[in-house]
């Protein structure tokens, strides 16, 4: 019946009336409002039958609640929201001709006055409060929501009589927020001329704004504020709201190089920059506040904020009412960016919930140089909103009350019913897309008029001023103490000799330090008490009784008995016992990615689930009664915004093992940004180390270009400075060694694994429960199938081609002479331990790279960049545009004639 309430179709008064003679038959049938509407008229029943007409004065009724919903639904579209031009014009208007009524009817009482809270009032009255609710400095979206209890909620404050009135004391302390938002953009302006600072000037309201939002959600409840944002206004919002001291910025505007503690360190802008602080609100209550650091990527930020609130909500506050996270978004940015839609589908998932966030965005009215006509096809840059239902308010940037008084109710909405809200800030930009560019190129119109326009600080100042609350004495003298203030931390910034980075989460991570070289020399002790490690074993292949389980699952956990019992533990079992064996140790375990419970490949049924109720059973969460959590979650079918907020939530939860898996490798090119902007990255820019894993499925098996490769060669040509580790393991000993490695060392580096497919199940690929109990991870496994004296040609190789090039020598019998190495860490390169391998073959074999991908792709390009110890061969599928052949008999045979290539070269060797 919502739809109903469209303008269209409420301006047809045959629509109402056939609702009245459906009231009439049956009461249940008609909307809940209209319901109560009709059951006001006591003379509905006395006046109304079959053979008569509807009296007039009960049809005008019936106009009047139409044009009161016209209100609701399109009073959005005829606000004074746009501070520097007109809006667009909108038809049929909000007149009331277009609802049937008259100039004559103005002066009439009518009942509908009650729908709105005024009880019965003329006409006159009731068009007047609708004005004032909906067509003033703020417009509203929120008709379409389909829960009464939000929507009625929002109408009532939204048509409420008696309007919120700042007291004198609230003005002044209004002012004083945007006084400084503009006091500090104008120093910055005089004092670093010309420098991108991407200036939040025709938008300053947002500085009082967010603070507004910390300080009512410090009084509903909130402790923390996690805030992702672009560049615009950051700097700003670092001193004026993060609290961050002018001379630290205004030190990094000077462009001074980094502290040699440092080392080698490339830093980033002074405007990408992330920052964590407490402050303490108008009330004295505490606030931690915390900035992400973003690049210039405009909504990359997003899913990472939400991830690292979700993390801290999981790890410590377990409250999502403690802790609300704030996105700024721009306009070309929400309505042209793809994730903006990612993040707010994950919004009430359980893996990705957060209790909903608040946006805000900066509205300039354009997009560097790109009008909105131009970058959006929707109404307005916010109609992704509606996508989850979510209430949107656009507010005019330059009336700061009813800024102030819209953030409020924002912020009182999202801790009432933890959904998402939006807020439209129609403001502008007062250069160009930074302070370098002209923006008369290509907006002349509009820039003439931002040219004359005043400040919203000025439009403030002379309304207080005309309100009696201010002279024009108060508002100098707070602008020149301000000034005096940012001048006194600006000759000290000349004093400070380098630039410092600290982790954004310093607090949070202050117990592990960054890596050095030597740490990657060798793996750490991973070993693990082997009694205790078959025990946990068959506890978690063990069903609990009286619940009656699918029989293939059933069997699925039998088999792993068995591989306990025959001690040949799969790829499977080597993962579980990884996990659980760290859930005992008390690390918590995410894992998170399309299908992950299951496994794409049906390998892992972490999730099992009791057949004729569907619950759902976690044996990792039965490991022992005080181990760590485990959580795992199928994601909505994205990887830009799943990949973003695991490693968001890996930043939060340093002593946890976060994990987000691939369905198949190459589906993480949908995840690019995420990969190039932060995991292979932040390190150098921001000094944040992550721990975040990657699982890539990976492996040539004739499943075409698509499922093939997890393209490898991307990942290498990432990897530098011991940024991140990328690894192909072979078994599952190796595998369960490797995860483990992640949170037994002091410091944290992402891993990128490329898992296999085929290996899953390969007979061979198995490991006995004492490769998993003893030991560590190895870097590199040689072959011990042979004999050094024996082998003229070493071949080096990752992966699963490892059991191709061992099943064919198993063919041909008797091959001695070809020792096949496997690299299972490709980055860092494990140098010593190659260097011990080529010195016990010698340096005079024939040393070969051998890999399933085309010549172009996989690790053969990085190999011979790195490697140069030895002059290694190629032998390779013949460089391709595609990563795999569509056909699997092509696929086949290309594999093929790999393998016989290696075997032809070392039998031509041994000749």
């Amino acid at each position: 019946m919502i739809d109903k309430f469209s303008y269209l179709n409420n301006a047809d008064p045959n629509w109402i009336e056939d609702q009245y003679v459906v009231f009439l038959k049956n009461p249940e049938l008609v909307e809940n409002s209209w319901k109560k509407f009709f059951e006001g008229f006591e003379f509905s029943k006395k006046n109304y039958n079959e053979s008569s007409e509807i009296p007039e004065n009960v049809q005008k009724e019936f106009k009047a609640i139409n044009l009161i919903n016209g209100y609701r639904n399109r009073g959005h579209l005829f606000t004074k929201t746009n501070p520097v031009r007109e809006r667009r014009k909108y038809t049929p208007t909000l007149d009331l001709e277009n609802f049937g009524l008259e100039q004559k009817d103005l002066a009439t009482t009518f009942q509908a006055g009650n729908e709105v809270g005024l009880g019965a009032a003329t006409l006159q009255e009731i068009i007047q409060h609708l004005q004032l609710c909906y067509c003033q400095s703020i417009g509203t979206e929120f008709i379409y929501i389909r829960d009464p209890e939000r929507y009625n909620w929002l109408r009532n404050k939204i048509e409420v009589k008696e309007k919120h009135i700042f007291s004198a004391e609230e003005k002044k302390n209004i002012f004083g927020k945007l006084n400084r938002a503009s006091t500090f953009e104008q120093f910055l302006h005089k004092k670093f001329v010309g420098q991108k600072r991407f200036s939040i000037e025709g938008g300053e309201s947002l500085i009082p704004a967010l603070d507004a939002i910390i300080q009512k959600g410090s009084t509903l409840g909130v402790k923390e504020f996690v805030i992702g944002m672009a560049h615009r206004g950051r700097v700003n919002a670092l001193v004026n709201i993060f609290q961050k001291n002018p001379e630290d910025i205004f030190s990094e505007f000077e462009g001074k190089e980094y502290d040699a503690a440092l080392g080698e360190f490339d830093g980033d802008v002074k405007y990408h920059l992330g920052y964590s602080t407490d402050v303490i609100t108008d009330k004295g209550e505490s606030v931690h506040l915390t900035l992400s650091p973003n690049p210039s990527h405009l909504e990359a930020v997003d899913p990472i904020v939400l991830g690292i609130t979700r993390g801290k909500i999981d790890q410590y506050l377990l409250d999502e009412n403690k802790i609300v996270p704030i996105l700024l978004h721009g306009d070309a940015a929400i309505a042209g960016q793809g994730i903006v839609y990612e993040i707010i589908q994950m919004a009430h998932l359980d893996g990705y919930k957060t209790g909903g966030t608040i946006h805000l965005v900066v509205n300039n009215q354009v997009g560097f140089t790109t009008n909105y006509l131009d970058g959006r096809s929707s109404t307005y840059c916010t109609d992704v909103a509606k996508t989850t239902l979510c209430p949107v308010f656009h507010v005019n940037g330059d009336d700061i009350e009813a800024m102030i008084h819209t953030v409020q109710l924002a912020t009182e909405y999202r801790q009432t019913f933890h959904r998402d809200v939006f807020i439209d800030i129609l403001c502008y930009r007062k250069y160009g897309h930074n302070e370098g560019d002209e923006p008369k190129f290509t907006q002349p119109k509009l820039y003439d008029l931002i040219a004359k326009h005043p400040n919203p600080r000025e439009i403030y100042a002379n309304q207080l001023i005309a309100e009696g609350v201010i002279d024009k004495g108060y508002g100098e003298k707070l602008k020149s103490t301000f000034e005096a203030e940012l001048e006194a931390k600006y000759d000290l910034s000349k004093s400070i000799p380098n630039v410092t980075v600290k982790h954004f989460l310093e607090d949070t991570w202050k117990h592990l330090r960054l890596a050095k070289e030597a740490d990657f020399e060798k793996s750490p002790d991973t070993s693990f008490d082997k009694k205790n490690l078959v025990a946990i074993a068959n506890n978690t292949a063990t069903l609990p009784k009286g619940k009656n389980f699918f029989k293939k699952i059933v069997k699925l956990m039998d088999d792993k008995l068995t591989m306990v019992k025959t001690d040949k533990l799969d790829w499977g079992m080597g993962e579980t016992l990884a996990y659980a064996t760290l859930l005992q140790e008390g690390f918590p375990v995410r894992v998170s990615g399309q299908d992950v419970e299951r496994g794409t490949f049906s390998h892992r049924h972490a999730v099992v689930v009791v057949e004729d109720t569907e619950e759902e059973y976690i044996p990792l969460n039965n490991v022992d009664p005080k181990q760590a959590k485990f959580t795992i979650y199928n994601s909505l079918l994205s990887e830009y915004g799943v990949l973003g907020f695991d490693y968001g939530y890996a930043f939060a939860c340093p002593d946890g093992l976060t994990i987000w898996e691939a369905q198949f490798g190459d589906f993480n090119n949908g995840a690019q940004i995420i990969i190039d902007q932060f995991i292979s990255s932040a390190e150098d820019k921001w000094r944040t180390m992550n721990g975040l894993v990657m699982l890539l499925p990976h492996g040539y098996e004739g499943q075409g270009s698509e499922h093939s490769s997890g393209r490898l060669e991307r990942f290498l040509m990432l990897c530098a400075e011991n940024n991140m580790q990328v690894c192909n393991c072979t078994t599952p000993a190796n595998f369960f060694h490797l995860l483990r490695r992640q949170l037994h060392r002091d410091f944290r580096k992402p891993l990128v694994v490329f898992t296999p497919k085929k290996l899953l199940r390969y007979p061979k690929a198995v490991s006995s429960i004492d490769e998993l109990a003893k030991g560590n991870f190895q870097e590199v496994v040689d072959d011990v199938s042979v004999e050094a004296k024996n082998v003229n040609t070493i071949a080096f190789c990752s992966g699963k081609i490892y059991y191709d090039i061992e099943a064919e020598k198993e063919k041909l019998g008797g091959v001695e002479n070809i020792a096949v190495v496997r690299l299972e860490q490709l980055y860092p390169l494990p140098l010593i331990q190659l260097k011990s391998i080529i010195a016990k073959y010698g340096e005079d074999k024939k040393y070969i790279w051998i890999q399933e991908e085309p010549e172009n792709m996989g690790a053969w390009g990085y190999m011979l960049r790195v490697f140069r110890e030895v002059q290694l061969e190629i032998i390779a599928n013949p460089a391709s545009g595609s990563p795999a052949a569509g056909s699997s008999k092509v696929a086949e045979a290309r594999q093929k004639a790999v393998l016989n290539k290696l075997l032809k070269f070392a039998n031509q060797l041994a000749k």
